[in-house]
């Protein structure tokens, strides 16, 4: 794949972290980009993450070999009926979106099927755009990839050498299949803790204490809610029958639940607490996803003048840099009275073993 030239139409963070991932192992291949903002484009040449840019979907992407699609998912479908003149034979067409259903008959209805092989790489971050792009974004992420049903193994093969040179862990997988999947583990999610922070809200009085009260498992279970409303949006528009069904069995279990609390089934409700139990326990704390991690831990440490300062001078002597660091005002959960974040996993290890040392208590949820 070396002198392959790969064609980007969007370049934000996930279209960027890929181009820069290509460009660390295979220096010498052409990146293509193009997106709406010109001024953006301009600066990604500038920086050498573009090898060449373009001001429209058009005749320069005849040379490419393959194609990421990287805008958001409404969009991604009108992209692939645009370049579909200038693809040359042989050419392969993916994206990255979260949802496959659009964009799979759409490469039906446009006779792409054998051109086209879905792709949804399972990593983010908060922060967008392709100045925040890095070649180890993707790294140990799930890089989910979706066939159509004439999809050649060769192709197939193309796509997971695609995940290969990103170091992300490629799952071949049926694009039906795919969005059922995320409707349970990642939409609905999305939808719960998002309900559930506004019925706090709506629920709280007006010293807003349930908001000042608020930690612990309420955080822990909510922390997705504060993503981005645009993206949730257009994702819950592309994927609203699994979402739905998914929901459906939801509020069934819930009703269920609620009917052994009226009830006072003891039993029910420690199975309940038992069987998630299990089940969360048997998840890997360490599998990629789609989130940011959470590199922290906690600190049991007194609150006295200059706590805080020798613990920072600990950690700075030893390069350490913190991404954050916060007072837990309820700690009801077993955590420390001090949460300390992390840029990464790397520098969390090493504090710990630093703070160790010098006998602090030290706490790491889950």
């Amino acid at each position: 794949m070396a002198d392959t030239v790969f064609g980007f139409i969007g370049f934000g963070l996930i279209g960027g972290s890929i181009a820069k991932s290509i460009k660390k192992k295979m220096p010498d291949a052409q990146i293509l980009a193009y997106m709406r903002s010109a001024e953006k484009l301009k600066k990604a040449q500038e920086d050498g993450l573009a090898d060449r840019i373009t001001d429209c979907v058009g005749p320069g992407f005849s040379q490419c070999d393959i194609i990421f699609l990287c805008t958001p998912v409404e969009y991604n479908a009108a992209y692939l009926e645009a370049v579909k003149p200038y693809l040359k034979p042989g050419a392969l067409v993916t994206d990255v979106g979260s949802t496959k259903t659009h964009i799979h008959q759409a490469a039906v209805r446009l006779q792409m099927e054998d051109a086209f092989v879905g792709g949804h790489p399972m990593a983010g971050s908060e922060k967008t755009g392709w100045e925040n792009a890095t070649d180890h974004l993707l790294e140990n992420a799930y890089y989910i990839i979706t066939p159509t049903e004439i999809s050649s193994q060769e192709n197939i093969d193309r796509m997971i050498a695609v995940a290969h040179l990103t170091d992300s862990i490629p799952i071949v997988l049926d694009y039906k299949e795919h969005d059922r999947i995320v409707a349970a583990i990642s939409h609905l999610p999305h939808l719960i803790a998002s309900s559930l922070v506004n019925l706090v809200k709506d629920s709280d009085n007006r010293d807003e204490l349930m908001k000042r009260l608020a930690a612990g498992g309420f955080k822990d279970i909510t922390r997705i809610a504060s993503a981005s409303p645009e993206m949730w949006q257009q994702i819950c528009m592309a994927n609203t029958d699994n979402i739905a069904q998914m929901m459906e069995d939801y509020i069934r279990s819930l009703q269920e639940i609620l009917a052994s609390l009226r009830n006072k089934d003891e039993a029910a409700v420690h199975q309940l607490f038992a069987d998630s139990r299990n089940y969360r326990n048997s998840i890997s704390d360490a599998a990629p996803g789609p989130l940011t991690p959470d590199y922290s831990f906690t600190v049991d440490i007194v609150d006295e003048p200059g706590a805080i300062a020798t613990l920072a001078c600990i950690l700075s002597a030893r390069g350490i840099s913190m991404s954050n660091i916060g007072i837990n005002h309820n700690r009801e959960h077993g955590e420390g009275a001090l949460r300390i974040r992390f840029y990464d996993e790397l520098s969390m290890n090493r504090a710990w073993e630093a703070l160790k040392k010098y006998n602090y208590e030290l706490i790491k949820e889950g």
